[in-house]
């Protein structure tokens, strides 16, 4: 497993020419501030990875749109969101697969498709920046407050591997942090989880959130849903 470096957790805007590697997948959505390890296995994808490695270890963790089951192995439509994540590690099996853990940077918006130069997919993309309304500020810890306890009290009791996470919410990270990890982790519909992935007025966001912990659970939710309780999620694969 090659080794992480504090510089893999930063994202430098200025050097990013926007466009990026598309890695779409059905059921995985990725937030900022989020790691998730991948197992990578497609031939198309692990091109991608070698290209990804040997320049700016970014690759767009793109959605693709219902219906895509008819023509996965082609270019089945795309979602207008994605989550812009940088490779912070990387091991390579003896098959020449790999597994990776992958770092969410920034939400990004798909503007245009590029045509195909190569077995992956890439598009011109623009970086969407978080704020927050200034008419709001008076609102936000009280919202922070609501929001934490809430997630607080989702939690599964009793596991050690939770008390990172408590530690963490005890912190009072940023508001913008702490909702893009509430996004992941509670089971939501995929349609809720796309609309929190393009929302980037963090205030609404909280709301969102808080009214999804006030609504019962979905009877099925998203396989990734429980991610993030683990010290490790376990491996999402293409």
């Amino acid at each position: 497993m090659v080794p992480w470096n504090v510089e893999d957790l930063v994202f430098d805007e200025t050097r990013f020419k926007g466009v990026a590697r598309l890695f779409p997948l059905p059921d995985l959505i990725m937030f900022p501030h989020v790691m998730q390890p991948i197992h990578v296995y497609e031939p198309r994808y692990r091109e991608l990875l070698n290209d990804a490695l040997d320049s700016d270890g970014l690759i767009a963790m793109a959605l693709l749109a219902p219906g895509w089951e008819t023509d996965y192995d082609g270019r089945p439509a795309l979602l207008p969101h994605a989550c812009l994540g940088k490779i912070v590690t990387h091991q390579r099996t003896n098959k020449g697969e790999y597994n990776i853990l992958l770092l969410g940077m920034r939400r990004i918006r798909i503007d245009r498709e590029l045509a195909p130069t190569c077995s992956f997919r890439q598009a011109e993309v623009t970086v969407l920046d978080d704020f927050c309304l200034s008419e709001n500020d008076a609102d936000r810890p009280a919202l922070q407050t609501s929001l934490t306890k809430g997630f607080q009290g989702f939690l599964p009791k009793g596991k050690s591997t939770d008390n990172a996470l408590q530690e963490l919410l005890a912190a009072e990270i940023p508001l913008e942090v702490l909702t893009d990890l509430v996004s992941f982790a509670l089971p939501m519909d995929f349609k809720a989880k796309c609309d929190l992935l393009g929302e980037c007025d963090i205030d609404k966001r909280a709301a969102m959130l808080l009214g999804a912990l006030d609504s019962p659970a979905p009877a099925h939710p998203p396989r990734q849903s429980q991610r993030i309780f683990n010290s490790l999620p376990p491996f999402s694969t293409n």
